[in-house]
Order: structure tokens, then C-alpha cells, then sequence
């Protein structure tokens, strides 16, 4: 099921303007965690809101210091910046949160501004993850340097074949494994799991078949006869492994994305900086998986921090690698309304 763009909801009592809901829509194409969305919007007055954290989308069990949430909100505020500038409008942010479990994230006042380079908005629209059908060619030296450009202190590239290459194959297998042995952790992820076109159109977010790649006559029985307690299931499991060691045997590279410390300015800076990234790599060819389950086990962060020396702290790991073919958006988003409190 392809992600429909072109039909808004326009709910009784929405007070905002046409521009404002098409700027706060394209910020909630911004990835997150299990598609989960965790943000909304408590509007002051036009043009002038507080983006805030939904504790109701946090996911406890694998992100239970909402590292994750505040990184997917710094994704969503980029989308959100450069929405305003292809509008016209300049955008001041000013930071409220003073932890990650602070509701208050970030103010925001948008301003018409003449002379703004205008922002090409196709990029944010067309993202996508995509997981499977990456080639084994290496990333050639000159997009990784367009990738990386003006990020050099932040965004590290990990190249075919090198030792922390292997390393990050390996153990990215080896967590995924971890967590899908894990009870809680599939519980969760099995709230987030919406097989059916019913749970789409009624939930707007989280995992699809479409967006975990089940394909075929696999994907058709999915959508038809598997339910949440499917994802309990070893059978379940056994597949999603096999998927995963597929996906880590195939790619062009590793990126990792640092920042100095884990405050909540920072984290939103990573955020940012990851879809900054992401907003970049479509135009060579080049699909972005996140495969932050390292990031996530505490032993095997250590090891990371430990084996990989890249100075600060790791805060996304991403698969990249070549496509024959980009395959257009498929995960769902909320309507806009239903992230906005007056």
C-alpha cells in the first residue's frame, strides 16, 4: 500500500492555516522507532507552537531513556525547518526540554522572510527506508564525500571490508538476535505491528507489511490471516533473523552519527544531522537503513564505543548501500490535526 499524500483530514475546529498544516505535515515524515510518531504540536497561535514529546508513543522497553524519542524529534524539527523555508518562512527554535522525559521540547515561531533559498521538498516526501535489494558495491569516495560534507566531526563513514565493518556485521546480527529472544521487547513491537488495511487506516503509523518488506504471497497472507500475536511467535522470529542476516551481508557501507554528549540539545542535534543525511542520500542512488539494535543492548554499546573510535558518542548506526531501483513511500502518517492540542 503506497502512502497517500494528496488527501488531508480536515477535522471540525482545526484552527490552523493551509501553509501551517502542509509544513507540520511534511515534519511528520521524519522517521522514529517503530514508526511510532512520537510528537505532537500544542499550537499558541499561527505560526508560533511548541513541538512537545508524546509519552502515549514512547516504546519503554527498547528505548527506556527516550534516546530514541528526542533523536526522532530533531528529525522531525529538520523536516520542520526546511518545510517553512521552501514556504517562505524563516525558522527560530528554541529549546524548553531540559531531560528526555520532558514534554516541552522545542518552541517554534515561523516568520515570512524574503530572499530564503527555497528548499526542494521532493526529497522529504519521497524518503523511505528500505531494508532489502541493496548491491555489494561499495559507496564510491565522491558521494560519501557529498554525504559527509560540512558534517566531517559528526557523520563517520565505515567502508566495505574494514575491521569495524565486520565488527558492526557481525553484532548487528547478534542484537537483533538478542532482542527477538526477548519477551517484552516483542510485546512491544507487536503493538506497533499493523498487518491489516483496517489497523492502517485507523492508527496511521507503526509497522506494515509494506514497510517491513513482506512481499508477494508472503505479504498477501500477512495482511489476511496474521495478527499481534503472530509477532509472539518463534516462527516469527526465526524469519525476521534469516531477514536480518540477509540485510547485513549485502551493503555498500556502514554510517555512523555522533555527538558529544547525550543532553537533550544534542540529541535533537544528532536528530537533525541524521536527516539532514537522509534527505541526501536518494539522489545517488543510495538507500539508509537505521540498525540502531546495537545501540540499544548495553553490553554490546560498550563494545561499540570501545572498538569503534570515533571520539564521541554513537548515537545512530545506518546500513547504506546502492539501489538498482528506488521503490516509492509506504509507511503511514497521522493526520495532522490529530497531532495538534490548542
Amino acid at each position: 500500500m503506497l502512502r497517500s499524500d494528496a488527501v488531508p483530514v480536515y477535522l471540525p475546529g482545526a484552527v490552523l492555516r493551509p501553509v501551517e498544516r502542509e509544513i507540520l505535515y511534511l515534519a511528520s515524515l521524519a522517521p522514529s522507532g517503530h514508526n511510532t510518531q512520537p510528537w505532537f504540536v500544542k499550537y499558541i497561535e499561527p505560526f508560533h507552537w511548541i513541538v512537545c514529546s508524546d509519552r502515549t508513543r514512547w516504546l519503554p522497553v527498547l528505548d527506556p531513556n527516550q534516546r530514541e524519542t528526542i533523536l526522532s524529534i530533531g528529525a522531525f524539527l529538520q523536516n520542520l525547518r526546511y518545510a517553512a523555508r521552501h514556504f517562505g518562512y524563516s525558522c527560530a527554535m528554541d529549546l524548553s526540554a531540559r531531560s528526555n522525559q520532558d514534554e516541552n521540547i522545542a518552541i517554534v515561531q515561523l516568520k515570512p522572510t524574503a530572499n530564503l533559498t527555497s528548499y526542494d521538498i521532493s526529497g522529504i516526501k519521497n524518503r523511505r527506508t528500505v531494508r532489502s535489494g541493496y548491491l555489494d558495491d561499495p559507496l564510491r569516495k565522491a558521494d560519501v564525500n557529498y554525504l559527509i560534507n560540512g558534517e566531517k566531526a559528526f557523520v563517520h563513514f565505515i567502508p566495505c571490508g574494514s575491521r569495524e565493518y565486520k565488527w558492526l556485521e557481525r553484532y548487528t546480527l547478534e542484537a537483533n538476535r538478542i532482542q527477538m529472544l526477548r519477551g517484552p521487547i516483542m510485546e512491544e513491537l507487536s503493538a506497533w505491528v499493523r498487518f491489516s488495511s483496517k489497523e492502517i487506516e485507523r492508527h496511521h503509523d507503526g509497522f506494515t507489511v509494506d514497510s517491513m518488506e513482506i512481499n508477494g504471497f508472503e505479504g498477501w497472507y500477512a495482511r489476511h490471516f496474521l495478527d499481534k500475536a503472530d509477532v509472539l511467535k518463534s516462527s516469527f522470529a526465526e524469519k525476521s533473523i534469516d531477514k536480518v542476516s540477509d540485510q547485513v551481508s549485502h551493503s555498500g557501507g556502514w554510517m555512523l552519527i555522533t555527538s558529544t554528549d547525550e543532553s537533550v540539545k544534542k540529541l535533537l542535534e544528532a536528530g537533525m544531522r541524521m536527516q539532514r543525511l537522509f534527505l541526501k542520500v536518494r539522489e545517488k542512488g543510495i538507500a539508509m537503513h537505521p540498525m540502531t539494535q546495537i545501540l540499544e543492548e548495553p553490553a554490546l554499546h560498550q563494545s561499540a564505543h570501545r572498538f569503534i573510535k570515533v571520539g564521541h558518542h554513537i548515537q545512530f548506526i545506518l546500513r547504506v548501500g546502492y539501489l538498482k531501483k528506488y521503490p516509492p513511500p509506504v509507511s503511514p502518517r497521522r493526520p495532522v490535526e490529530t497531532f495538534i492540542k490548542a
